[in-house]
Parts: C-alpha cells; structure tokens; sequence
C-alpha cells in the first residue's frame, strides 16, 4: 500500500479526496491536514510515501512545504494540485522538488494513477501546464531575479547590497528595471509579482 499524507485548505475537497482515495486498493491515506505545517508535523512514525500538497495553503504555500520536505529528505515523493496555475509556478514546484503537478480538476482515479507514478520513481506534469509552460518566459535578468528573490524575505536595499556585494545604487537600478518590465509601483509589489509567476 502506497503511504498518502494529503494536505489541502479547502476542507470540503480534502475529506472527498481522502474518501475517494481509500477506495483505492493501492492507497492508503495515512493523514490529511489544512496547511503546509500539518504535513511537516505530521508524526514520523506514520511514515509517508507521497505527500500531495494544494499550492495555496495558509501559513506556508505548497511550494514552501515542498522544499522544507525535500531538504528534510531528498527521495520524498511530491504531487502538487492547484485551482489556479501559472506556468512559473511550475517551473518554481518543480525546482522545489516536485515531482507530479496536476490541476485540482483532475479526477480522484486519474490522481491515484500520478500518485502510483511518482511513487515509483517517475514524474507527471499535466499536459495543459506543461504546453503553457513552455511558452512563459521571464522577462527579468538572472541580476534582477536575485535582488526581487531578497526583497521577497524581507531583506533592506543595504541587506540586499551586502548580500550580493554590490553597491545600493547598483540594486536600486535592478529593482527599478524590474519594476518598470513588471509594471508596477514599487519593489515590493515587484517582488509579490515575481513570486507569482514563479520567477523567483
């Protein structure tokens, strides 16, 4: 039986899914919570094979809870759904360590058969998001990826400068051409924006 922890904050769709997959003769699921903490403290003596983790998620996102899993063990087995995904955010759970990325419209049968997947060693990527993918460049420079990924935690223009060891007037100009390819008003709402499209 395949181990599932299954965390989602859309209580309604989290208990159908649960009831749905433990019909599954190949599934189990082992736990379920609302949040990206729930699936971090589950017990360890119920051990996991494959988290599926919503995207969305108060107090850490899927993607947060993906690689703080994947930095605790690096074989674990990851699935991310999501309502509503944009192309970066799949190049970001990807890179996260996500190992099968399905839409939230996917049926309970056609998300065993990913989750069966990925517990065997491969990876799935729903087609749609895969095409859309693949035609999302980013517009910002590697530079103005790096001060946006530092204003994102919270860090100064003097941190961000420190950190990457560059003047402050150096970063001000990437934040200010990022913010004029993003259009918006100030770094912050680059940084948000950036982050959105899974750019950073």
């Amino acid at each position: 039986m395949i181990r599932v922890f299954l965390a989602d904050d859309e209580d309604m769709l989290r208990t159908a899914l649960v009831s749905l997959l433990e019909l599954e003769d190949t599934l189990t699921v082992v736990g379920d919570g609302g949040t990206g903490r729930a699936a971090l403290d589950h017990d360890p003596a119920a051990e996991v094979d494959v988290y599926v983790l919503d995207l969305e998620m108060p107090d850490l996102d899927g993607i947060d809870t993906a690689r703080a899993l994947v930095a605790r063990d690096p074989a674990v087995a990851i699935v991310m759904i999501t309502r509503h995904a944009r192309p970066g955010v799949l190049r970001s759970a990807l890179a996260a360590g996500v190992r099968g990325f399905v839409p939230k419209s996917t049926s309970a049968d056609q998300l065993a058969r990913v989750i069966e997947r990925i517990h065997g060693g491969g990876r799935y990527v729903d087609p749609d998001l895969a095409v859309a993918a693949l035609g999302a460049d980013c517009p910002l420079t590697e530079r103005e990826q790096d001060v946006l990924r530092l204003t994102d935690r919270g860090s100064t223009i003097a941190e961000t400068a420190g950190d990457l060891h560059l003047a402050q007037g150096t970063v001000r100009n990437y934040l200010s051409d990022a913010m004029a390819k993003l259009g918006v008003p100030n770094r912050h709402a680059a940084a948000r924006e950036a982050r959105a499209h899974g750019w950073i």
